[in-house]
């Protein structure tokens, strides 16, 4: 239980538990009948608003196992895993066939305000104490015992409803000024999106042809640039392997021998856009240096692992550090000797990164100079440039910019994750201007772009500050300070008496034949279509990891939030363990194997 709290209460005030304020029992079993019903889920819940906003409408016969909570207006839904991230909602009028996943504790008020509960479970001391009773290293839930266990402090029935009134009116108005904040940063999305688009179609600052034309001079275009480097490549090429068949007392017989030499992908430009003049298009293959490992992948299988990482040491760069034209600096290390094994994985500052799975492809960013010794790891792509062709902060842009996203969209593959590989990488094709006109696109985006940082810190700190106040409405609430308090208003202690007495009387009926009804906080029914976990344990002396144990218990991402709650109740009832290996490593065993 929570630790009760030695603070006085206001006058008419009690405590109790959630479990004194809520029906014990709530409908379970799959939904019936013919038609479709709407089914509630981890994902129909927005966790910033706190509201259903994507529930699902089904056929009756596609119903998922997980869906056997039949819920109404006006019950509170808290789900179980994750609890640090609070998806918590009140179920409104208008979802009365709704039946919710066995991943919430579904909270349905004897007497209480709903909306006093559903206010409740949004307070940080609840979030904490929830977050702080997730026990195991592998399964981040609670179970519906730890929420109605919850201590809390309970107003008399009128001020409940007083208090309610006021936390919306206060919320309302706080409401409106997020919603003005997130639209200026949407905004500022849309212009930082123009920048980027701007700066690789030669709008962002006067082209080199019409600064050439208007100072009287001539200039070597892209076009031409580009064919000089690739001529200048070959034959330094073809010079290096003369000179490797003259160290080995070779000689050529014929020019055969120059066919061995790699000629980087050029574009292909069908239904590419024209551009400014004196631009030209070129692969980012075309664009690396002409040296070993400068358009690379990172170490794949067992060379690189999450148990090599170390505390500190060389810094591993991942997909989570690679944002829009963005560094994201979360740290991941491995030792120095892990480091120098992987000396061809190298990244260096000044190079880029292209991530080759996830969301927006070709996703890049420049690694800054703080980052020092590093090596990307698998599915972040080193990019190193000629510097004598491009500016790796221009090439930053491009690579960012929305026409090359709709470029590469063609590209992609991959269910659920988009994915590109080396070889696809290799053949985006990039708009060229010349270096001096690249230098002069980067300082004016930058220029724009550190203005709209600026202001988009400004927002992000508005916008905490607006969750502080959200919190101190909330604190100021459940104290007995946000609304006075009225000596003729009933004793909480007497709405306490009545919901006892309401659940006597209940429990004296007789139960109907074949009702469906079980106790809230009995946990997760049993699946027909899912095994048990135990089960699944038991046929496997050896343990298994937990992303092992989800799919061959017939789990899927879908379902991960039941999973990970069925997985508690296994570990707390003891017919599961958890087993750490070496390293970092957890296995699941079953009890006694």
């Amino acid at each position: 239980m929570t630790p009760v709290s030695t603070e006085a209460l206001p006058a008419g005030w009690a405590r109790a538990t959630i479990d004194d304020l809520v029906n014990p029992e709530v409908e379970q079993g799959r939904p019936t009948g013919d038609g479709d019903f709407l089914y509630i889920d981890i994902t129909s819940i927005d966790k910033k608003a706190k509201r259903i906003t994507t529930p699902k409408t089904l056929a009756v016969g596609e119903a998922p196992s997980r869906a056997r909570q039949h819920v109404r207006p006006g019950d509170v839904l808290v789900s179980m895993t994750r609890p640090n991230l609070n998806a918590v909602a009140h179920v409104p009028e208008g979802m009365g066939n709704a039946v919710a996943s066995t991943g919430f504790c579904v909270l349905r008020s004897m007497g209480p305000d709903s909306r006093l509960l559903y206010y409740l479970v949004q307070t940080a001391p609840f979030v904490e104490e929830m977050s702080r009773r997730v026990t195991g290293a592998l399964y981040p839930a609670v179970r519906p015992g730890d929420i109605h266990s919850y201590t809390v402090p309970v107003p008399s029935l009128p001020e409940q409803h007083r208090i309610v009134g006021e936390i919306e009116k206060q919320f309302t108005r706080l409401d409106a000024a997020v919603a003005a904040l997130e639209h200026s940063r949407a905004n500022f999305e849309l212009y930082r999106a123009s920048v980027l688009k701007a700066a690789c179609e030669g709008r962002l600052v006067p082209t080199e042809a019409d600064l050439a034309r208007a100072e009287g001079r001539d200039f070597e275009s892209a076009e031409v640039l580009l064919e000089r480097i690739l001529r200048e490549r070959r034959a330094r090429w073809e010079v290096d392997q003369l000179a490797k068949m003259e160290a080995s007392g070779k000689s050529p017989k014929d020019g055969a021998w120059k066919a061995k030499y790699k000629v980087p992908e050029p574009p292909d430009t069908e239904g590419l856009p024209e551009l400014p003049e004196g631009w030209a298009w070129a692969t980012v293959h075309q664009l690396a240096a002409d040296e070993p490992n400068s358009l690379t992948d990172g170490p794949f299988g067992s060379n690189l692992k999450t148990s090599h990482y170390t505390p500190d040491g060389p810094r591993v760069i991942r997909l989570q550090n690679v944002g829009d034209a963005a560094f994201i600096d979360a740290e991941a290390h491995i030792s120095q000797d892990h480091y120098e094994r992987l000396a061809k994985h190298r990244v260096a500052a000044g190079d880029l990164v292209i991530a080759a799975l996830g969301e927006n492809p070709p996703r890049a960013c420049l690694i800054p100079p703080f980052v020092g010794p590093a090596i990307v790891k698998a599915d972040c792509i080193r990019f190193k440039p000629d510097r004598t062709l491009a500016t790796a902060s221009y090439l930053n842009l491009a690579l960012n910019a929305a026409p090359t996203r709709k470029r590469v969209e063609a590209m992609v593959h991959g269910v659920g994750r988009p994915r590109l590989n080396l070889s696809e990488i290799r053949s985006i094709a990039l708009p060229l201007p010349i270096n001096s006109e690249q230098a002069r696109i980067g300082d004016e985006a930058e220029r724009r772009l550190s203005v709209i940082d600026e202001l988009d810190g400004t927002i992000e700190r508005a916008l905490s500050r607006a969750e502080r106040l959200r919190q101190s409405i909330l604190k100021s609430a459940f104290e007995g300070r946000l609304v006075p308090q009225d000596s003729n208003d009933e004793p909480a202690s007497q709405l306490l008496e009545r919901i006892r007495a309401d659940r006597s009387r209940a429990r004296k009926k007789k139960r109907p034949r074949g009702s469906t009804k079980v106790r809230a906080d009995r946990g997760i029914p049993g699946e027909t279509d899912r095994r048990p976990l135990a089960d699944v344990l038991e046929s496997a002396p050896d343990g298994m990891s937990a992303n092992q144990l989800l799919e061959e218990s017939g789990h899927t991402m879908d379902t991960i939030d039941e999973f990970y709650v069925e997985l508690k109740m296994e570990l707390d009832k003891g017919r599961v363990q958890e087993v750490r290996r070496s390293g970092s490593a957890v296995i699941l065993k079953r009890d006694g194997k």
